[in-house]
């Protein structure tokens, strides 16, 4: 299980989910790109800058509600410790 944060390209928005599966769900929320009845599509937060692998579903759904109640500074520093240049991350060639 997979906990994950997207943004948009102007970084201004923050989506957290979870997913068993994390290359689908990515592709899952690119193919969603516009949808105006979707909050990833809306605001087009199809960029990959954070995620984390849990255990089992339990502990990544506890997990993403921590996370959703942190402060926006907070899960910032978050992904600036992971990921410091906030680039797109590729799961095929990213080296953590």
């Amino acid at each position: 299980m997979y906990v994950y944060i997207l943004t948009n390209p102007t970084q201004t928005v923050l989506y957290i989910g979870v997913t068993n599966d994390l290359a689908r769900r990515l592709y899952e929320h690119s193919q969603g790109r516009g949808d105006a009845g979707k909050f990833t599509g809306r605001y087009q937060a199809d960029l990959l800058v954070y995620f984390e692998q849990c255990p089992d579903a339990t502990q990544a759904i506890a997990r993403e509600k921590q996370l959703k109640g942190w402060t926006r500074q907070k899960k910032d520093a978050l992904i600036a410790a992971f990921n410091p240049t906030w680039q797109a991350i590729d799961l095929q060639t990213w080296a953590g």
